[in-house]
């Protein structure tokens, strides 16, 4: 496994391998999740690179790039061990050199939810993926469902500049009591780890109903809400029934593909999750 901190070496180290390459950008303090990523990519490309940078842009003032995890010996220890080749590691300077002056804004899809309440988020986001692909030179690209609204977001960028790689969603990873996997999820105590998996059971309850039949928005929005208060320490901040592509909130009659998501704060600790609803065996809804 090479480790790489520049953009120069990586792309030299690139340029020796044949075969299709798959990358997993992430922002490091590696996690089930992460490493599924890299099975997938495994199992679809020849090659495997993973990107560890925690990314400056897409933190606001008052959050926690600061304290955000990092445990770089240990990510490269896994990574290792899962047979990774490229590891590209650079420092801030190397992506936002001085004189850096251009970002990636994508527009509409990064409104509502996350972008609501994050202002500036998803440029962030944007702008180091889109620099990662044009660096790493991938074929495909792997991301975890967990950050859905991410997702789309990228999936958009990819097709409006027209970029060649193909954007892989996995399915989120989870905890055995149904948390989804997450960095972030170190900075619960325990009191809030054990109430955390509301999240997952808010969710539950909604999709179950709507197996049930409930197809009214509305309804399993409530739904949602009526869990979430059953836990003292979860603090909600939104709950969407939204259309999955352009994740504006579904008003009357939901459809199958909807994208259930909830953001909920425990403490200082912001935590996402979502469900995307199947089609019911009784109905084409």
């Amino acid at each position: 496994m090479q480790t790489l901190e520049t953009i120069t070496a990586f792309r030299a180290a690139r340029a020796d391998l044949t075969g299709s390459l798959g990358l997993v950008p992430t922002m490091g303090y590696l996690h089930e999740g992460h490493l599924e990523l890299v099975r997938r990519a495994h199992a679809e490309c020849s090659h495997v690179a993973v990107s560890i940078f925690v990314n400056p842009t897409q933190f606001g003032p008052n959050e926690d790039l600061a304290r955000y995890p990092r445990d770089l010996p240990r990510d490269l220890e896994l990574l290792q061990a899962a047979g990774v080749e490229l590891v590209f590691a650079p420092a801030v300077a190397e992506m936002y050199p001085a004189d850096f002056g251009t970002y990636v804004e994508v527009q509409n899809v990064t409104a509502p939810l996350e972008g609501a309440r994050r202002p500036g988020h998803f440029q962030g986001v944007a702008t180091v993926v889109c620099k990662l692909f044009n660096i790493v030179g991938a074929d495909r690209a792997y991301f975890g469902q967990k950050d859905a609204q991410q997702t789309v977001v990228i999936r958009q960028m990819v097709r409006d500049l027209n970029l060649p790689v193909e954007i892989v969603v996995v399915p989120t990873v989870r905890e055995a009591d149904g948390l989804a996997k997450s960095s972030r999820n170190v900075y619960l105590d325990p009191a809030q780890r054990a109430a955390a998996p509301v999240l997952w059971r808010a969710l539950q309850h909604a999709a179950q109903l709507y197996e049930q039949g409930e197809n009214d928005a509305e309804l399993l929005r409530r739904a949602l809400h009526q869990v979430l208060a059953q836990e003292p320490l979860a603090q909600v901040e939104y709950v969407s029934a939204a259309d999955p592509h352009t994740l504006m909130e579904i008003e009357g009659p939901i459809r199958r593909g909807a994208l259930l998501s909830l953001a909920v704060r425990f403490g200082a600790t912001h935590l996402i999750d979502n469900v995307t609803l199947a089609a019911r065996a009784d109905s084409a809804a």
